[in-house]
């Protein structure tokens, strides 16, 4: 048995949740690799809507077990404030025991997040778009080898590792930021929310996903944020802080590259950013507002407006190839229901040259998209519930892009309700 990987193949916010929950009872494990609580999983089922940040998609189903792994970094305060969401809403993550966090994740203090917001602060109209979450300064401890895992709360010297690195932060946000904040209230509220969570297990998760490989159970790794923002691949540095490709589900987890299997790809039937960063076919017009509208397109976490734009196969083709993608996933094909035409940018004008693939600088010197028109279809497709009430025009569209990825599109999502997802291939 090995790893499924998913994956998003854009910008971020392509449903990737609501297909690990589609997804979720077939699988044993439901592993996050990356990313902090900047994500924002949307499911919805039952008539109920739930948005995930740091917790694993899979977390509602009884009979799957969830883990958050080395690759992702913790805030104690917003997992908390998840906990008791989900148990206001009738799931108790605590009485249901299907929840283990990695030891090795590492964890963000009060002051990542001062600093996230200075550094932003700082930067003006070259800012990154940061949520503000504290996850950039978190990784760059990280990195830099100074960081606090959550494993390191059960030592006994935990509290010293704690100022250090706090007093590096405050002499940071003195000598950089000319500021100086009282954050005792946050800093109380860190340290009972971290009390709390480390009653879940706290696990050497390498080798417990290692171990249900060995037992023949199925896992799959959940991703967070999309391709385009991946720290090495993205579209620097307009991107996040961890790697979102299916090489980081080998570094966030513990897992070696011949572990994985299928690589299931999730995009979008158009195009989708927040924050700062290129966009090549990004529409500003009267068209980018009604897809804003009627995808209900603004940031799960943060409110932002996200903008939009045509479907950019470029892009596409770049993100399959960096992820060894062998299944598509495309979601709010709903959406585009009614346009009576559809665009598709097939290549790039990208100084003085037509190519059709992700060139290394798109920050500098934005490409140019070149769109191929493609009919639309006027039906409501959100009450479809088998591939023979797909409109004509939908399977062009289908068959258009798996010719031009040259992947098969194996599910189709038509509405953000987990039923609301067909089997294709």
């Amino acid at each position: 048995m090995v790893v499924d990987v998913l994956l998003g193949l854009q910008w971020g916010d392509e449903g990737k949740g609501k297909i690990v929950d589609v997804l979720s009872p077939d699988y044993d494990l439901i592993a996050r690799f990356q990313g902090g609580p900047n994500a924002g999983h949307t499911l919805e089922f039952e008539g109920k809507k739930f948005v995930l940040n740091t917790i694993p998609s899979g977390i509602f189903f009884e009979n799957t077990m969830n883990l958050i792994g080395n690759g992702v970094v913790i805030d104690p305060v917003a997992l908390k404030r998840e906990l008791d969401n989900l148990k206001e809403a009738g799931h108790d993550l605590f009485a249901k025991k299907k929840l283990m966090i990695a030891k090795k994740a590492h964890l963000i203090l009060p002051t990542h997040l001062l600093l996230d917001t200075a550094s932003e602060k700082r930067m003006g109209d070259s800012k990154i778009g940061s949520t503000q979450k504290g996850i950039g300064p978190a990784y760059m401890d990280k990195t830099g080898r100074n960081g606090l895992r959550i494993g390191d709360f059960t030592l006994p010297d935990f509290k010293q590792r704690y100022e250090k690195l706090v007093n590096k932060h405050k002499a940071i946000l003195q000598s950089l930021y000319d500021e100086v904040i009282d954050f005792s209230e946050q800093e109380n509220a860190f340290f009972e929310a971290l009390d709390l969570i480390c009653q879940f297990p706290l696990v050497d998760s390498e080798h417990v996903v290692n171990d249900y490989i060995k037992q023949g159970k199925k896992v799959l790794a959940e991703g967070a944020q999309g391709m385009m923002l991946d720290i090495d691949f993205g579209s620097y540095p307009f991107v996040t802080s961890s790697n979102t490709t299916t090489a980081g589900a080998c570094t966030g987890l513990g897992i070696a590259p011949n572990q994985i299997g299928e690589v299931i790809g999730v995009f979008k039937a158009y195009c989708t950013r927040v924050g700062s960063g290129p966009f090549p076919t990004e529409l500003t017009n009267e068209t980018g507002e009604a897809l804003r509208t009627k995808g209900h397109e603004f940031g799960a976490i943060t409110g932002r407006s996200r903008r939009t734009g045509w479907i950019d196969l470029p892009a596409l083709r770049y993100a399959i190839m960096i992820n060894g993608v062998t299944q598509l996933v495309m979601t709010k094909a709903d959406v585009l229901s009614g346009f009576e035409q559809l665009y598709a940018c097939t290549h790039y004008h990208y100084q003085r040259e037509a190519i059709d693939y992700m060139p290394y600088d798109i920050s500098s010197i934005i490409p140019i998209p070149v769109l191929q028109e493609i009919e639309g279809w006027k039906e409501d497709i959100t009450g479809i519930t088998s591939t023979d009430q797909i409109p004509a025009k939908l399977k062009t569209y289908i068959s258009f892009l798996e010719e031009q990825l040259d992947v098969p599109i194996k599910y189709l999502s038509v509405g953000p309700d987990r039923k609301q997802t067909l089997i294709l291939n």
